[in-house]
């Protein structure tokens, strides 16, 4: 019965054939030139000379392969660049460590439980996702001048926290709201604390959730520029390397071949930490999309 009813769903598949495949593996390709392009050009544009780059018409193939592009770009700024690496690291490491140590335990209390103000409070963590640091830069600006923090990497560690905050509790919230009010019953009646329900049980089943929040505020925190030009002015040895990279730029000339190989080494963490957790970022994305 078993084999009947395999040869008789057969006829609905619908067979692919190879030209069919071909021509989707053609525009696959085509699409992913489109958005690489960019980037290849960049890259082979960090291996040539200033006068290469300038030359009418450009060429696309270095004729000249620079690699000591890439060694003397450290050192041709008045800020060494190690240093702004560095800033970018620390910032966007423990701005995102430090929105996960809010998010998670908010995000899991007001899925969870009912209290008076719940809805206000989440329309207010929703309606900080409409504001930007460049709108409010100037105010931030001062208040973290007169507390003392202005020109530090605790200032921008605290505003890029406070803005991926929202997005982290919202997509945590759905997260925690999904999982059944029975799984946690029973962890209680056995004895489970609400601590221990949070971090053995639950946490494990909103993994996907956790790596799509981190995913998403390390990006946004590494690739900050408007409040670090602005809140790290007095100390350019603390700016990231989106705002370092402008010290290539100069009034009568622009060295694109710095700039290019600074933008390059700018993306390798930020791929690294894509490559690293895509499976479960992708899980992530798509969990909820099927009941």
């Amino acid at each position: 019965m078993a084999a009947k009813k395999n040869h008789s769903d057969s006829k609905y598949i619908t067979p692919i054939s190879p030209g069919s495949v071909g021509m989707r593996v053609g525009a696959g390709v085509l699409v992913a030139l489109v958005f690489l392009l960019p980037y290849i050009i960049m890259l082979l544009g960090s291996f040539k000379s200033m006068a290469e780059i300038n030359r009418t018409p450009p060429t696309f193939i270095p004729e000249e392969w620079h690699l000591d592009n890439y060694v003397t770009m450290w050192g041709v700024t008045e800020t060494p660049l190690p240093d702004n690496l560095l800033s970018n690291i620390v910032i966007a490491f423990l701005a995102t460590l430090l929105t996960l140590v809010v998010a998670v335990p908010a995000a899991y209390y007001t899925a969870k439980y009912r209290f008076p103000g719940r809805m206000a409070f989440l329309f207010l963590v929703l309606l900080t996702q409409m504001l930007q640091p460049a709108v409010v830069v100037v105010g931030l600006f001062k208040e973290f001048m007169s507390l003392g923090l202005g020109g530090t990497w605790w200032a921008m560690i605290l505003i890029n926290s406070a803005f991926n905050l929202s997005f982290g509790t919202w997509i945590l919230h759905s997260f925690f709201a999904s999982i059944p009010k029975e799984v946690d019953e029973s962890a209680r009646l056995d004895g489970a604390s609400n601590w221990q329900v949070l971090w053995k049980i639950d946490m494990p089943l909103v993994w996907p959730g956790i790596v799509t929040a981190t995913i998403f505020t390390f990006t946004a925190a590494w690739n900050e520029f408007a409040a670090s030009l602005v809140i790290l002015s007095s100390d350019p040895s603390k700016q990231p390397l989106s705002v370092a990279l402008f010290s290539f730029v100069g009034q009568y000339q622009t060295r694109w071949q710095y700039v290019f190989g600074v933008s390059i080494v700018a993306i390798i963490p930020a791929i690294i930490l894509f490559a690293l957790i895509e499976k479960k970022l992708v899980a992530g994305l798509t969990a909820g999309s099927i009941k």
